[in-house]
């Protein structure tokens, strides 16, 4: 049995080692919400990927800890379950707030393997032992500056790179990179920020050989990525638009994208993910693990979930020391010519750097029953 004794919450600050820009701004450090859960002489560790501000989609770091502290922790401290997918369902009659529901249901994920000593990859039903990885490039000051970019991490191995998009922010550094890179595995990821009216020049990145086109459009409009992806020959990945296996099922029965960028942390928590998978896998729709600039807790977590079959295209979790100086785990999270291993040992695989943790930490609560 499960057993959940006690818990506790960091928030802590981490400074990037570079200024990354997207269609939503300017990103230079990210607020870290972690989630221990203790029981039967173990901890469970997840990382919320929730933000200050609604940009990426609609929870904030607030709402998230005001609906862990007040609703999700009290429902299942000091009780027992089955399973990690039988205490998710504890939390599952509150609509929405699927990213901290996400934490609470990960650190258990964690927790439950790490009472079995087994690796979590192996409960999720994974069958690797280190996933493909590829890169994301934010905007840059100039399209010469992308393609240096993209140099320096091509040399680097990564096995897909990604560049931001936005209006008036497309053709010039896609046509730079494609021109330097003809053979290179390119993507490129609006984060929504385009309209049906942008169709033209989106139409126009078909001529660069695109592996897909993420999110072009708005965050929860299936129909008009449907009408959009009928206009492309790039097929389009969809991100923010998919929060559960029933929005994949739609979005592929209505052909809104031929890609799914699986974010467990979006999905609400790994049970829901392995269903997203497996509904993307019976439409032969491959999906890959997108990244929201994890520390080392939710790229660990990420890592594992990439060890499933259908996960064939290359991910975001790139190695843990290009985003920070220092992680929130000991152990080195790194990529070697493009390949990720899974971290091994019970659960996660890594253990929490306390001492970093707690120096940075703005915010700390512990919690019982």
């Amino acid at each position: 049995m499960l057993t959940i004794e006690r818990a506790e919450i960091y928030l802590l600050r981490l400074p990037l080692k570079f200024r990354f820009e997207t269609s939503f701004g300017v990103q230079t450090e990210r607020q870290v919400p972690l989630l221990l859960l203790h029981g039967g002489g173990v901890t469970g560790l997840s990382e919320g990927v929730m933000e200050g501000l609604p940009m990426y989609r609609e929870e904030t770091i607030v709402g998230a800890l005001g609906f862990l502290t007040s609703a999700a922790l009290p429902s299942v401290l000091g009780r027992s379950f089955a399973n990690p997918e039988a205490l998710g369902e504890a939390t599952a009659h509150w609509r929405g707030n699927r990213m901290a529901k996400a934490m609470l249901e990960m650190a258990a994920w964690d927790l439950w393997a790490r009472q079995l000593d087994v690796p979590l990859w192996q409960l999720l039903g994974g069958n690797k032992t280190e996933v493909a990885v590829g890169v994301s490039l934010g905007i840059q000051d100039s399209a010469e500056a992308t393609v240096e970019s993209v140099a320096r991490h091509a040399e680097q191995g990564y096995r897909r790179v990604k560049l931001k998009i936005k209006p008036g922010w497309d053709l010039e550094p896609v046509r730079a990179v494609r021109q330097a890179f003809p053979e290179l595995h390119l993507t490129v990821d609006a984060n929504s920020a385009y309209t049906l009216a942008d169709s033209a020049g989106l139409q126009a990145l078909d001529d660069f050989g695109l592996d897909y086109i993420e999110q072009p459009l708005a965050w929860d409009d299936l129909h008009d990525h449907a009408t959009l992806q009928s206009r492309l020959r790039t097929p389009i990945c969809l991100d923010e638009s998919i929060a559960s296996a029933a929005d994949t099922r739609k979005a592929l029965t209505s052909d809104a994208g031929r890609v799914i960028n699986l974010k467990v942390g979006r999905v609400g928590g790994h049970s829901e993910a392995r269903r997203v998978h497996d509904v993307a896998q019976s439409f032969g729709v491959p999906v890959w693990c997108g990244g929201m600039l994890e520390s080392g807790v939710g790229r660990a977590h990420n890592i594992h979930l990439s060890t499933l079959p259908n996960f064939t295209k290359p991910g975001d979790t790139a190695s843990a020391s290009r985003y920070f100086a220092t992680d929130t785990v000991n152990e080195p999270l790194e990529a070697e010519n493009g390949l990720m291993p899974v971290p091994q040992g019970p659960g996660i695989g890594v253990s929490l750097n306390r001492e970093f943790v707690e120096a940075q930490a703005d915010y700390h609560e512990e919690f019982s029953a």
